[in-house]
């Protein structure tokens, strides 16, 4: 089997909107032809993710979890654009998995736009310190500075973290492909974990 550039993963998830993993299952098949990788993901029903991320959700759940011992508990709010495609067992599983996977790795924003400035600057600050204490020449540590505040928001905010579920896809990944299978713009509009004993 022809080995899978990431580049042509990228083009593709950029021409059809679908997940990362289906992307590359898609050219797996095909040999890595990016035409027909786009035919077969659209035969699947994976394509046109993308297309459909203007249309307005006014529709969704607010799903409530908790986790088994009453000790964390999720609500997250998750918008579609009809109320048939939120009462479908597709999209409540999804909300599930979102709210399972907010409980497990404790988000503080939905994306990089939502994260608190403060607690950005105060890690940036840090990041400045341990940077410039490592001797490197001030180019580098700019670098080394980037690359950790990029890592930072990887592990902290919900859409670019890797599913709990299945860590070879991001939550947006995860949530792109839901809106392949079920043909309607999702979006995951807000969250709030609760954890016995923390302030918010």
């Amino acid at each position: 089997m022809a080995e899978i550039s990431a580049g042509a993963v990228r083009e593709l998830r950029d021409k059809t909107g679908a997940g990362m993993m289906d992307c590359k299952k898609a050219l797996a098949e095909v040999s890595g032809d990016i035409e027909k990788a786009i035919d077969f993901l659209r035969a699947k029903g994976l394509a046109g993710a993308a297309k459909r991320a203007g249309r307005s959700t006014d529709e969704g759940l607010v799903y409530s979890y908790i986790h088994p011992g009453g000790r964390v508990g999720v609500l997250v709010e998750v918008n579609c654009e009809s109320d048939f495609v939120a009462r479908t067992d597709d999209f409540v599983t999804l909300c599930k998995d979102l709210a399972m996977h907010i409980a497990a790795t404790n988000p503080v924003s939905v994306a990089r736009e939502g994260f608190d400035s403060e607690l950005l600057e105060r890690e940036i600050a840090i990041f400045k310190q341990q940077a410039s204490e490592s001797g490197k020449p001030p180019e580098f540590v700019e670098k080394m500075v980037k690359g950790r505040v990029e890592k930072l928001y990887k592990e902290r905010v919900l859409l670019e973290q890797p599913f709990v579920k299945d860590p070879s896809q991001s939550i947006e990944d995860h949530v792109k492909s839901a809106i392949a299978k079920l043909g309607e713009n999702i979006n995951l509009r807000r969250f709030v974990r609760f954890q016995l004993g923390e302030e918010r």
